[in-house]
């Protein structure tokens, strides 16, 4: 595009667009990192092209004049059906970093989760006013998760989210091919280990960062550990990574108030099935033993609006913040959720429905994926 006819944010009017302008202002292994999947990315690809299948069947003449688009995800009043799903370092997309991001959430209504690898600390995201979830990575030091399952308690957090589906970080060609690593302004804000410095150090090839979520992460994390967790904590407790319907009823047995039904964005198993062929099986399993939110692939309102047909209480959204935040900080943020909820309204009142609730009765119909 030539200067006069490049698009500026306040001319984007779906998500892509606000991708596209943040891909022309990011480092390409930058773009790398955040975009890319595991493996051949079948996974990640997979994700959008699942969702892209699912067709509505909407109702008519039912009053939809007024609309109503709040919910309640976990503990958290939401504006939408929607939270911001951990992503680390966002200070690699804007200087300004997870504040932005949590100052946007918090205008938005919607619940803002600080990912263990969050580039700015737990206490000062809660004290942007965001509603604030945690999330944790079950790491080798014992202490040290103890120690962020206090802070998080103390910042005002209002739920623990435990991602179960990384016990290493998963084979990232794009990040290995670009041996990506931090950079010296960029860290993991609230931890202060030693194995912090693998994640910037470049030379030896491969993703420095994955070197050093190796040396952080224990891979042995079972029921059993979950089970202690609870008893550390009077948070609600979420389930991030789920995909079988089994080990959704042993986290509602376990007392999880909610799971997260993800594939990691396509970023741990690729071949791993899109998450949102998973989510109406996972809901039948556990019933009203906990909430079933979907992550993965969300790209638009309509999207929200297929997962809670599909019977999803509401989705995490990840990646599009991030572009936002690349294209413009805290204004890019807040024009991704803009969107959505412009978007979301539309269809919900579009397919004859006045509520987040009403959308959970609608019919859909799938249309097999292309080979």
């Amino acid at each position: 595009m030539t200067a006069s006819t490049a698009r500026t944010l306040a001319d984007t009017l779906t998500l892509d667009e606000v991708e596209e302008l943040a891909r022309t202002v990011l480092p390409p292994d930058v773009r790398d990192f955040v975009a890319g999947g595991a493996g051949g990315e079948q996974s990640l690809r997979a994700n959008r092209a699942a969702l892209a299948e699912i067709f509505l069947v909407p109702r008519v003449l039912r009053d939809v004049s007024a609309r109503a688009t709040a919910t309640r995800l976990v503990a958290s009043p939401a504006a939408l059906p929607l939270a911001v799903a951990p992503v680390a370092y966002h200070r690699l997309a804007h200087p300004d970093g997870e504040l932005a991001t949590a100052r946007a959430c918090a205008a938005a209504g919607v619940p803002f989760t600080a990912a263990t690898l969050s580039s700015d600390p737990i206490e000062q995201i809660t004290a942007t006013g965001a509603d604030t979830w945690f999330q944790l990575y079950w790491l080798r030091d014992a202490g040290r998760r103890r120690e962020l399952v206090r802070r998080a308690e103390a910042a005002g957090c209002s739920a623990l989210v435990v991602t179960v589906d990384v016990p290493w970080m998963g084979r990232r060609l794009r990040d290995i091919r670009n041996a990506f690593a931090l950079p010296p302004e960029v860290v993991a804000a609230n931890l202060t280990e030693a194995t912090g410095s693998a994640a910037h150090r470049t030379g030896s090839g491969g993703s420095a960062v994955a070197t050093h979520t190796a040396l952080a992460f224990a891979p042995d994390l079972g029921w059993a550990d979950l089970a202690e967790l609870r008893t550390l904590t009077e948070l609600p407790i979420v389930l991030k990574g789920i995909l079988a319907p089994e080990d959704a009823v042993l986290a509602a047995r376990a007392g999880a108030a909610a799971v997260v039904v993800s594939n990691h964005g396509g970023r741990q198993l690729d071949g791993a099935a899109p998450a949102v062929q998973l989510v109406g099986e996972v809901r039948e399993a556990v019933g009203d033993g906990c909430q079933v939110l979907l992550d993965g692939g969300i790209r638009s309102g309509l999207d929200v609006l297929r997962a809670l047909a599909r019977g999803a209480d509401g989705v995490l959204v990840g990646r599009p913040l991030v572009w936002g935040l690349a294209a413009g900080g805290e204004a890019g943020a807040r024009r991704v959720l803009e969107l959505l909820a412009a978007e979301f309204d539309d269809a919900l009142g579009l397919a004859g429905c006045a509520s987040p609730a009403e959308a959970r009765d609608l019919r859909t119909v799938i249309r097999a994926c292309a080979p």
